[in-house]
């Protein structure tokens, strides 16, 4: 993979459990990590779902290989948060992921 292919900053977050000073459980999505990656819009489509419009966005980003991510991580880019719906390693040679992913709402 070539450097220069990875021209856009993307922030991957984990959601985690913290606590506040009084011992009670917060749950939120911390940063893990922020990288370059290559952030490829695959589809984008419209339609009716039980009479309200619904719009949905498909991406695959393409990054350095990371062996702690898995699909409940997140990604951010430009604002837009993205579900990981799979990941893979490119030729399972440890060097590449791909990211298969959903916009969310």
């Amino acid at each position: 993979m070539k450097a220069g292919q990875l021209d856009q900053r993307v922030t991957v977050e984990r959601y985690s459990t913290t606590y506040d000073e009084l011992g009670q459980p917060i749950q939120t999505w911390a940063p893990l990590f922020t990288c370059w990656a290559a952030v490829a819009p695959l589809t984008g489509r419209e339609y009716l779902a039980a009479q309200a419009a619904v719009s949905e966005v498909t991406a695959r980003i393409r990054m350095r290989f990371r062996p702690w991510m898995t699909a409940q991580d997140r990604v951010i880019h430009e604002g837009t948060v993205y579900q990981i719906e799979s990941l893979i390693d490119v030729r399972s040679g440890h060097r590449e992921l791909i990211l298969l992913c959903k916009a969310v709402a």
